[in-house]
């Protein structure tokens, strides 16, 4: 086994308390900060505006008395919240990156105290 192997064994075996796992809201909240912080701002906001597109489709297709309204209604409504929930699903790739980075940064650090 190399030396950085046996570093990182040995910083994994020490307290894991000392440095906690931020919760789902915090790391939630983390990708919109940063360099690429815009972009999630940018999605966001057009997965609300696309949600709330597909309330006002749906609310037109439940109030349609015409088969080809409802029709026409009914596919607008369930395509925006289909590509809403794709744009939301997007995000959390992100999350799981900012998750890996800062397990990376805490093994980093744990390394960097047992020198």
């Amino acid at each position: 086994m190399s030396n950085l192997d046996q570093m990182i064994t040995d910083a994994l075996s020490e307290d894991e308390t000392a440095l906690p796992d931020p919760g789902y809201f915090p790391l939630a909240f983390s990708i919109f900060g940063g360099a690429t912080g815009w972009v999630a701002w940018v999605v966001m906001a057009v997965q609300v505006a696309m949600f709330l597109l597909a309330v006002w489709a749906g609310w037109h297709f439940y109030m349609a008395t015409e088969v080809l309204a409802a029709v026409k209604w009914g596919i607008s409504a369930a395509t925006l919240a289909v590509i809403a929930t794709q744009l939301k699903m997007a995000l959390m790739p992100v999350m799981q990156t900012n998750r890996v980075l800062l397990a990376v940064r805490r093994l980093e650090l744990r390394m960097l105290q047992g020198r």
